[in-house]
């Protein structure tokens, strides 16, 4: 994406979903997600453990997050932030294309890559962004 339409995208956003968000304060999603949170957005962290992750309910799973009752309560997702390895994007691709209510974007976080992962997507009209850490880029398009 460039840069007109990240900050589009993160001016259009309220709620983002993070997979992959771990409730380790150490871990960079943690860090990432709490930034996000003191930005004003909402985050709905996905957790295979469930829980509880920055006073948020931890979603089991992308169709967990994804499904009408979510959508009722927090409005739409726009971006799905993903903190998993590169290996893992085919298959996350694939799951978002199956989504009822799929995000607008998927923001890969900075040292993850897949060529298949951003092709199936962008080619389905999806916002793709890769190797790209979304606090940064906030950062640098914001303050």
């Amino acid at each position: 994406m460039n840069d007109k339409a990240k900050k589009a995208i993160l001016e259009q956003t309220k709620t983002i979903a993070i997979l992959g968000l771990s409730p380790n304060e150490d871990k960079p999603s943690f860090q990432v997600a709490k930034f996000l949170q003191t930005r004003g957005y909402q985050i709905l962290p996905i957790y295979p453990k469930g829980g509880e992750i920055l006073g948020v309910r931890a979603f089991l799973d992308l169709k967990d997050a994804f499904n009408d009752e979510v959508k009722a309560q927090y409005g739409e997702i726009k971006i799905l932030n993903v903190f998993r390895k590169s290996e893992a994007l085919l298959e996350i691709a694939k799951e978002v294309l199956n989504l009822t209510n799929p995000p607008a974007c998927v923001w890969v976080q900075l040292g993850l890559s897949n060529p298949q992962a951003k092709a199936l997507l962008e080619d389905k009209g999806f916002l793709y962004e890769e190797d790209s850490c979304i606090k940064l880029e906030y950062e640098r398009l914001f303050v």
